[in-house]
């Protein structure tokens, strides 16, 4: 591990970064977030022109990733499921 080119924020022993990964790829793969990702697909096939730009499912419009992925500047402990606008 410590000789990838890539920086990890978090220094895991292989072991811990083994666990991790598979729970990281579980939660990845739970219903929740394949419908969201599949919904975020379905909307940048829809608008071509959002390439660069994250679909927020809270506010249902694209964004800036940074705008996105931070809230809005608010920090993403705050945020949770209920929030969200997903059609099935």
């Amino acid at each position: 591990m410590n000789s990838s080119p890539i920086k990890l924020k978090q220094k895991l022993s292989p072991s811990a970064a083994k666990k991790k990964a598979a729970r990281d790829l579980k939660a990845a793969k739970s219903p929740y977030r394949r419908a969201a990702k599949a919904d975020s697909q379905k909307k940048h096939r829809a608008n071509p022109g959002m390439k660069g730009k994250d679909y927020d499912h809270k506010t249902s419009s694209f964004k800036s990733v940074k705008a996105n992925r931070g809230n809005d500047g608010k920090g993403t402990k705050l945020e949770g499921k209920s929030n969200y606008n997903i059609k099935k």
